[in-house]
């Protein structure tokens, strides 16, 4: 037995971690038992918050094999601890893929060893007395079942059909005809119901889970507390306030998982038509599907219910669940022959053969009868959309930094606690004090100063923020991650639809006539192109269909078969089934153009127009558009000819090489060029005449690859795509706010960079340097291209950017710094040769790169990632339709659209523009700051308490309960929620807030506002035992009346008197001087420019500030009895009450003096600011001389005095950044060439 052994689970996945055995130990398991009673449940609570610990301590480490418990934890930066249960299952055998012969002829037994889901398991059980059933150990985690396979020596994940790698064409031979009754049962005993079951916690699993949270216990703990010194008002108001947080956090929960679980189960369970062998077929709950069974489509649609493989027959789908985009996909059968059928079906790779769960099968097509069928691959969670609801269940906890400082800030806190707790005890034992009120008062001194309500607290800003935000159109399903919108630095775009309109309008065609373009023509919708091939390929080279009567399809699709003004039909059902080799769709032009084209033909020109012959053209198999290939082809057949035509089109790149070369114009690269230099997108034409042998039957087996070749290149045709109004606007801003811009696009290379200056991204006077990589060759070992592109020609499309360009001319006073004048261009090639082979230039290529081209779905999440390594804060803005990887793996992802596949982006944006990101920025900013000031705020409170509790306990005193509950509630709790109110800053400025509370201006900030506290409490405490009329109070002392000739009270006289010893002149001193504190403070620290409104603009607290103010200064100079006796004040002098007056404002002053003039204003300037501060707008020149003078002398002064002088930066971009700058040899020289066996740059000759 090999004991602390650990495996790798999900290897090379987002979810990968490692695991642990562990077996229970009866004596370990003894000790936490007495443990647990003599802690009082705390030794429980522990073991329930660190999941490590807890079964550590009462479990022996085994090895996988023999482990009843695991131990999980996972590989990423968050290193998070989990345990799970190991289970036993019975079953004929070990595989869900095994082929049994017995499962056909008898039942499978369905039983667990540790838990039965049904009490007919045990009867199957009995029904199969023909085998010895197998234990599989498996269990479940975050929805996902693993087993044990016994050959890895580890626990395994079925996915489902894929795990056995089927080819397609043995989909088409030996899974085609469904599975029996007995082969799908024993399957499901792996492979479970197919649902995604988002089980919803009963009300009383939320508060058992709620309540354990270590806030609330330790709310508990402080309320016991208070009520056993018999502060009971001051505890029931701080339960009645649990009571309410507690309800208010169940009910979202709840909301929340019902929202998710109606979501998801609005279509998750449907009738299904399922094959039983080549010709029965039986009705079924689509429950019951496992991988392997063979589900009938019907005509008019359905809700799949699951992942399944489409090997007969075309369905027309909409995926807006899956990809946000609502426009409708064509998907086709599964290749049966040629070379692609004997590829490995991959999900990724034949996605235009895969119907997805959840996604809505609007039409079928079919023929002579014969049905649509699909393979069902995945089940249950494993499917796309199952994934993708774990996502949502089972969130990565949010990384951020003010996060984990809190957590150390109250580690200080509690340090500080600490050392009133010894004091207390000291003092206590040295005056003789009671052990049961040492105790309580030593226990007291903790909970006032690790504040219990804080993180309420600092959930307000939050709360507030995402108010606001929905007010304005932004919807946030994660609110933890606004604050981290406060921080982003860079903000990755995608074009098409986000920074472009969605929409395409045709600029103009141009066709080639023996090789050599012909001018650039505007209309394709004329009379003399009727006839034209190129025409032809426009008209039937797309993937449109027509839902209602409505054509729909891709919009680039659309707009290139509206302007050849040709007509769609499609047959009807009836005219399906009469024909056996019907033309499934027909375009034809309008009988009008016919008539004009045919005038000049001497045989047509007298003829009626019914008469005249049809330029009918029927669409015999078409090949989707493939993102991998970049193109899309089909075939068809015109009315009345023999022969078929292929035509082709995609990126012109693409459908050139694949031409013959006689028939590509010599000029068209520079042709190319000259279009996509200007922003246009650019598809490419190809048409190729077939052999009149190819029959239809042959043409559906036929591949694609051997049809794309020798074709003969058409022309171009011209789209132009818009850039949306608000787009460099909004570019411009996030740029003067000095926050990163990166657009990342699956157009072409040259177009991108065209629309990267357009909008603003990149300025006329900054270089675009294309790294073109090449894989290794030959060989030749991969290499990189450095190709510095030309500067823009002036166009009409200029005007756009004359905004812009003005404004930039004054950009941070930077411009002439090598730094910023080049970007990089990446495509989606070179960026993969790139990651493989030249690792070390990843991240000095994405510190400078700002257009990145053809890139596939997964390689933008890469990105994502790869900027994130190097410490950026990273936004990513998508419209959802090949975005969601990137969208969730970023720290805010930003879709714009609203569809069900935006649930995985943490913000969603009504508004289809970009003008959303600023937004978001500038409502994160305020919810950080807010964070910040509440946290400090929260924390000196707790502090000014701590002060004076402890000076009051050197005279055996103490804070009354309702002068706690006055402190607390009316001052402390109220003013956080109103400080928090602040709105936004209107515009994005230079400087980003502290993302660290460890820091030099809030420890600063902190540190002086203590001391300043501290200071004026002792000055006050002191200064009232020097008055004149000072004595120990008792019952009988009447300050406010004494005189230098009254006679002293008797001191026979037995009174009452409070044993607490609450009512006396130190107390009521300190009460007074600390309620001023607490508003000072408050004031000073909600700040508002440059990231919130000013504070006089949050009228709720500037009126509650007013009122407290005016309540404490009314009872402080002009007492009232009732308010004294509840609050147990004494009567001091008015003398004395005027001198308190001074103390407050001096302190306030003073205070103010330290936050604002000296923290804000001078330290700021001078040592805090750092690389930020350097990029300031340039002010006057007076202004700008004294700057220097005092830049001169006092920033190396206070940088020494601080520690921070020649302090290197703490995130690795900027460090990157600063050697980039040493380097004389980046960025590399126009024309060179980059070997990865070399890292030196090598001229091309």
């Amino acid at each position: 037995m090999k004991a602390k052994e650990v495996k790798i689970l999900n290897q090379g996945l987002e979810d990968e971690m490692e695991v642990w055995g562990y077996q229970p130990c009866l004596w370990k398991m003894i000790l936490v038992g007495v443990g647990a009673v003599c802690s009082g449940g705390l030794l429980l609570l522990l073991l329930y918050w660190l999941p490590e610990w807890g079964v550590k301590s009462t479990c022996t480490p085994t090895s996988l094999r023999d482990a009843q418990t695991l131990l999980l934890r996972t590989t990423d930066e968050f290193k998070q601890w989990f345990r799970a249960k190991v289970h036993v299952m019975l079953a004929p055998g070990k595989k869900p893929f095994d082929d049994l012969d017995l499962l056909s002829k008898t039942q499978i037994p369905n039983g667990d060893g540790d838990h039965i889901p049904s009490d007919s398991n045990s009867e199957r059980h009995e029904n199969f007395p023909h085998r010895q059933p197998a234990q599989i150990q498996y269990f479940v985690h975050h929805s996902t079942k693993y087993y044990w396979n016994d050959v890895m020596q580890n626990f395994e994940v079925y996915k489902g059909l894929e795990d056995v790698n089927v080819t397609c064409a043995s989909i088409h031979t030996e899974h085609s005809s469904g599975l029996s009754k007995a082969l799908q049962d024993y399957r499901r005993l792996f492979f479970g119901e197919n649902e995604i079951a988002v089980i919803v916690p009963s009300l009383f699993k939320l508060l058992i889970k709620e309540v354990l949270n270590p806030f609330y216990i330790f709310q508990l703990f402080s309320v016991i507390l208070w009520s056993t010194d018999s502060y009971y008002y001051y505890a029931s108001a701080i339960v009645f306030m649990s009571i309410i947080s507690i309800v208010t956090s169940l009910y979202t929960v709840k909301k929340q998982y019902v929202m998710l679980r109606d979501m998801v189960a609005a279509h998750s369970v449907v009738r299904v038509s399922v094959c039983r062998g080549n010709e029965d077929t039986e009705q079924a709950m689509s429950t019951e599907l496992v991988p392997g069974d063979v589900i009938i489509i019907p005509a008019n649609g359905m809700i799949m219910p699951c992942d399944a493989i489409l090997f007969n027959g075309t369905c027309i789908v909409n995926e807006s669940m899956l990809t946000g985009e609502s426009v409708p996909v064509t998907k086709t059968s599964l290749p049966s022959s040629d070379e692609e059928a004997t590829r490995a079906y991959d999900i990724e790779e034949h996605k235009k053969h895969t119907l997805f769960c959840g996604t809505h099968v609007i039409q079928t097509r079919f023929y002579a009868g014969e049905l649509v069928k699909a393979l069902v691959v995945r089940t249950g969670f494993s499917t796309e959309k199952g994934q993708l609801v774990r996502s949502i269940l089972y969130p990565k906890p949010t990384d951020f930094k003010l996060y984990r400082d809190a957590y150390l800030f109250l580690l200080c806190l509690v340090g500080v606690a600490g050392v009133g707790f010894l004091y207390t005890i000291i003092l206590s034992i040295m005056n003789k004090v009671p052990a049961n009120t040492i105790v309580i008062e030593s226990l007291d001194i903790i909970t006032i100063t690790v504040p219990p309500a804080l993180p309420a607290a600092m959930t307000a800003g939050i709360v507030f923020a995402q108010r606001r935000l929905k007010r304005i159109g932004i919807f946030c399903i994660s609110p933890q991650r606004i604050n981290m919108c406060g921080q982003l630095n860079v903000v990755c775009f995608d074009k098409t639809g986000t920074l472009t309109e969605d929409g395409l309008d045709l600029w103009g065609i141009q066709r080639v006539e023996d090789g050599s373009f012909r001018p650039p023509e505007s209309e394709a919708a004329k009379a003399g192109l009727v006839n034209s091939t190129f025409v032809a390929c426009m008209a039937t080279c797309h993937s449109l269909t027509k839902i209602e009567g409505e054509l729909s399809g891709d919009p680039l699709d659309l707009k290139m078969f509206s302007a050849t003004g040709w007509v769609l039909e499609e047959p009807t059902e009836e005219e399906t089934a009469l024909h056996n080799l019907i033309m499934p769709t027909v375009v034809r032009p309008p009988k009008n153009f016919i008539h004009e084209a045919n005038q000049n033909n001497p045989l047509t020109q007298n003829m009626e127009l019914s008469e005249l012959p049809a330029c009918e053209i029927g669409i015999v198999r078409q090949f989707p558009f493939s993102s991998a290939l970049q193109r899309m082809s089909v075939v068809v057949r015109r009315l009345g000819e023999k022969h078929m035509e292929a035509f082709l089109k995609g990126a012109p790149e693409v459908v050139a090489s694949l031409c013959k070369q006689h028939t590509v114009p010599q000029s068209f690269t520079e042709t190319l060029e000259t279009y996509t230099r200007q922003g246009f997108r650019v598809i490419a034409l190809a048409h190729r005449q077939l052999e009149s042998k190819l029959s239809w039957h042959k043409v559906q087996n036929l591949s694609r690859d051997v049809l794309e070749t020798n074709m003969e290149f058409l022309g171009l045709i011209i789209m132009q795509n818009k850039i949306k109004e608000e787009t460099a606007g909004v570019l411009c801003e996030l740029r003067h706010a000095n926050i990163r811009t990166l657009m990342v696009t699956g157009d072409n290379m040259l177009t991108a960079i065209s629309v990267a200056r357009d909008c603003g991204m990149v300025l006329p006077h900054e270089k675009v340097i294309i790294a073109d990589a090449l894989p290794p060759k030959d060989f030749h070992p991969a290499s990189i291209t450095w190709h510095y592109t030309e500067a823009p020609t002036q166009s009409g499309k200029d005007n756009q950017t004359v905004e812009i360009n003005l404004e930039e001319i004054m950009y941070d006073g930077q411009v002439s710094q090598p730094e910023q004048s080049y970007h990089f261009a990446v495509s989606g090639r070179a960026f993969a040769v790139i990651t493989e082979h030249f690792p070390q230039l990843v991240q000095k290529l994405v510190l400078k790169a700002t257009v990145f081209a053809r890139m596939a779905p997964d390689q933008k999440t890469q990105l994502v990632e790869v900027l994130q390594g190097i410490d950026y804060i990273v936004g990513m803005c998508g419209d959802g339709a090949n975005d969601c990887g990137a969208l969730k793996r970023a720290h805010s992802g930003i879709s714009l659209s609203e569809l069900e596949a935006s649930v995985a982006s943490p913000f969603t944006s009504s508004t289809s523009n970009i003008s959303c990101v600023p937004n978001l920025i500038r409502e994160g900013r305020a919810a950080l700051i807010t964070s910040f000031c509440v946290f400090k705020f929260m924390a000196l409170c707790s502090i000014i308490q701590y002060l004076s509790v402890t000076l009051l306990y050197s005279i055996l005193s103490n804070l009354g309960d309702f002068q706690f509950l006055f402190i607390d509630i009316a001052i402390i709790l109220i003013t956080v929620f109103t400080m928090s109110l602040n709105p936004a800053w209107k515009e994005l400025v230079l400087r980003r807030p502290p993302s660290s509370l460890i820091s030099g201006p809030l420890l600063f900030s902190v540190l002086t506002q203590i001391l300043t506290c501290l200071a004026f409490q002792v000055l006050a405490f002191l200064l009232v035992k020097e008055q004149s009329w000072y004595e120990i109070w008792t019952p009988q002392s009447d300050a406010c009346n004494v005189s230098s000739s009254s006679p002293s009270p008797s001191v026979n006289e037995t009174i009452p008197h409070d044993h607490k010893n609450i009512k006396n002149y130190e107390n009521t001193t300190l009460f007074y001087v600390s309620c001023f504190q607490y508003l000072a403070v408050a004031i000073i620290f909600s700040k508002g420019k440059p990231f919130r409104q000013p504070s006089y603009k949050n009228w709720s607290f500037m009126l509650y500030c007013m009122v407290l103010y005016f309540f404490l200064f009314l009872i402080m100079l002009y007492p009232i009895p009732a308010i004294d006796s509840f609050l147990e004040l004494v009567c001091v002098p008015h003398d004395w009450r005027v001198t308190l007056v001074i103390i407050v404002i001096v302190n306030a002053v003073v205070s103010f003096l330290f936050e604002i003039l000296i923290l804000d204003i001078i330290l700021w300037r001078l040592v805090f600011r750092g690389n930020e501060g350097a990029n300031r707008p340039t002010e006057s020149s007076s202004a700008n001389m004294t700057q220097m003078s005092i830049d001169r002398w006092g920033r190396p002064f206070l940088s020494w005095l601080f520690c921070r002088r020649n302090k290197p930066p703490r995130v690795r971009y900027r460090h990157l950044a600063l050697e980039l700058q040493e380097d004389t040899d980046w960025p590399p020289k126009p024309s060179t060439v980059t070997y990865a066996s070399t890292p030196a740059s090598l001229t091309l000759t």
